[in-house]
């Protein structure tokens, strides 16, 4: 018992939960790892140790950050923001544009995984910034904050344009889906109703046994 309790306490001291007055400060350098998270979620309870000694595993790490956060408390403008739409939901990378993972989620993937996040590019320093990098950078430098901004916009503007498409398309398909199994339905009762199979079949083996 004592040393459950003791577990307990090591996975809450090395937690770490974001918020929108913690984000910046927190993952300032680092590549990151977050899990967006609801207390009542039940697939989050499940994972909720492998994720805990994740977090203690990479405690110390200068390079990366492994977190939570909670979207039912301080951390739903976070979660808001990145367009959390289920839980748990994971994310990855450069603390102002994150990934989706869709990797295992048992503690051995996800250790494998985190220790393959390095720090992005740094766009003041250029620190970790690969020459095509600092090209793009280079580049955008040249435009006003306007129209940065502007580019924030557009961007987000697309990305949701995508996740309607595809969310339209889904329920195309699922349209489709249904007038095909009823057309399958009409045609096999079509079928029935014609053949009238199961009448033939006893009559084929009444002659049988008649033979």
């Amino acid at each position: 018992m004592k040393s459950f309790i003791l577990s307990i306490l090591i996975a809450s001291a090395s937690a770490v939960e974001l918020t929108p007055e913690t984000w910046d400060e927190k993952t300032a350098g680092k590549s990151v790892f977050v899990k967006f998270f609801a207390p009542w979620c039940g697939h989050c309870k499940k994972m909720k140790p492998a994720w805990d000694s994740l977090m203690e595993e990479f405690e110390d790490s200068d390079t990366v950050l492994v977190a939570d956060v909670d979207c039912v408390g301080d951390g739903k403008p976070l979660c808001d923001k990145v367009g959390v739409k289920g839980f748990p939901t994971i994310k990855y990378g450069d603390p102002d544009d994150l990934q989706d993972y869709k990797g295992g989620r048992d503690e051995n993937e996800l250790s494998k995984f985190t220790n393959t996040l390095k720090p992005g590019c740094d766009v003041e320093t250029l620190e970790n910034c690969s020459d095509e990098d600092k090209a793009v950078i280079e580049e955008l430098r040249e435009k006003d904050v306007t129209e940065l901004q502007e580019q924030i916009l557009a961007e987000a503007k697309e990305r949701e344009q995508a996740h309607t498409d595809f969310k339209e398309q889904v329920e195309k398909l699922q349209q489709q889906y249904e007038q095909l199994s009823s057309d399958r339905d009409s045609t096999l009762e079509d079928v029935k109703d014609r053949y009238n199979i199961g009448f033939v079949k006893q009559l084929v083996k009444l002659s049988k046994t008649e033979l």
